[in-house]
Parts: C-alpha cells; sequence; structure tokens
C-alpha cells in the first residue's frame, strides 16, 4: 500500500479475477472530498490541472481527483451535481440513453462525514441534503446486490470507473473507494470488485474509457475534458 499523503490518504494496486484496479481510499469526515465544476468565472475547469492550479493559487496542495458523472455536450453534468450545498443541476430521471439509463441509476452523495451511493429514485424520496452530489449509472452494488443485467459473460469489455461506499470501523463515519480498472473488464466483474474485494455494499459506475484517477505519485493521465471533478485536498 503507498501513502498517497502525510494525511494517510491511501492507494493500492490489487488484482481481482485476473484484472488489476487502482482503489483510492478517502474518509469524508477526515479528507477534504469536493466536488467541483466551474471556476470564479462560471466556466468549467475541464481538466485536473485546471483545478490543480486553482487550489495552488488558494495554498492547497492536490491529493486526489477524478472524474464524477456522465456529461453532456458543453461540459454540464448530465445528471444531479450539488456542490456546498447547492443544487446546479438537477436530478435527470431519463429512462433511455445509454449506461446512464441503465436502470437504476443512482447518486454519489457526501454530507459531513457521512457519504452514501443511493437510487436516484429513492434519493428524490429522501429528505437528504448533502454538502457535495453526482449522479451516473448504472449502479454497480445496491445493498449487497449486483445490477440485475449484468451478465458474466459479456464480452462489453472497457476500462471503467466506479465509486464505492463500505464499511468501517465503529466511530469512524463513512469510508469511500474510488477504484478505476487498470485495462478493459465488463459491469459484471467490476461491480463483482466493489462487493467481493472491498467489500462495498453500494457502488456507483462513474465512466468508462475517459476516466482517470489523479495523485501526486500516479501523475495527471487525464485524455478528455470533464465536467465534474471529485477531489481532496490537504487541510490548509
Amino acid at each position: 500500500m503507498a501513502c498517497a499523503s502525510a494525511q494517510a490518504l491511501s492507494s493500492q494496486d490489487l488484482t481481482y479475477r485476473g484484472a488489476a484496479y487502482f482503489v483510492v481510499t478517502v474518509q469524508p469526515g477526515r479528507d477534504q472530498l469536493r466536488l467541483s465544476w466551474q471556476d470564479v468565472n462560471a466556466q468549467p475547469y475541464g481538466t485536473i490541472g485546471a483545478l490543480k492550479s486553482a487550489l495552488g493559487a488558494q495554498g492547497k496542495t492536490l491529493l486526489f481527483a477524478t472524474n464524477s458523472g456522465i456529461y453532456a455536450p458543453g461540459l454540464r453534468p448530465l445528471g444531479l451535481h450539488v456542490q456546498r450545498g447547492e443544487t446546479l443541476v438537477g436530478l435527470n430521471r431519463a429512462r433511455s440513453g445509454g449506461n446512464f439509463a441503465l436502470l437504476p441509476n443512482g447518486v454519489f452523495w457526501v454530507q459531513g462525514s457521512k457519504a452514501g451511493v443511493s437510487e436516484s429514485r429513492a434519493y428524490a424520496a429522501s429528505n437528504l441534503k448533502p454538502d457535495y452530489a453526482s449522479q451516473s449509472g448504472p449502479l454497480l452494488v445496491q445493498g449487497g446486490r449486483l445490477h440485475p443485467s449484468f451478465n458474466a459473460d459479456s464480452q462489453s469489455l472497457k476500462l471503467r470507473s466506479g465509486v464505492g461506499v463500505c464499511r468501517g470501523a465503529p466511530g469512524q463515519g463513512s469510508v469511500v473507494k474510488f477504484a478505476i480498472s487498470e485495462g478493459a473488464v465488463n459491469f459484471y466483474d467490476f461491480a463483482r470488485f466493489f462487493r467481493d474485494a472491498l467489500s462495498c455494499p453500494d457502488a456507483l459506475y462513474l465512466d468508462g474509457s475517459i476516466s482517470t484517477i489523479y495523485t501526486p505519485d500516479r501523475g495527471d493521465r487525464q485524455i478528455v475534458s470533464y465536467a465534474g471533478i471529485w477531489a481532496v485536498t490537504d487541510r490548509r
């Protein structure tokens, strides 16, 4: 296990069922996990490098970053996007159109030291008022069950990224695991990785081949611009 910072933000290279994965573990109650989209001029950051520079100008060090959910042309989040408690883009209730509409889809949210992955309709019916949230799809794992449409023999093989909320020690708050495959995998194996290897009973797909995870040791491997970017900074 490699430590990504003096704050014990940790990263791991893991192998599961013959596939390699890179995993970063975040504790919202300890780590400064935030979601960003636009700069002070209401223009999308677009790149991790641009966000890193903006944070650096504030005296903050970027410890981790990854793309959030799927987005539309113009670098606009395609689903729910909440920053600092403000809903900038509302919940997407579409029932057709690519992976996002492979129902059920879901919302990854952070509220203080708590985090969760909620099915989108359940989120809409809840009284949750998160500090940060992004919607994507499909749900990989819900209550320990894999998405019903996933097929173990599927030949839809791609690099994939996702986020899971996992069991932590009593009093520790939520534990969040961001993961990316280092090669092409199907949805079934990716979902099983979260449930069986990472012990995350709830997990959400973020995106496919364009995805990346940044840490200072791993470097910036981004190949296209993003809309939302999840990031962790130091506490300065």
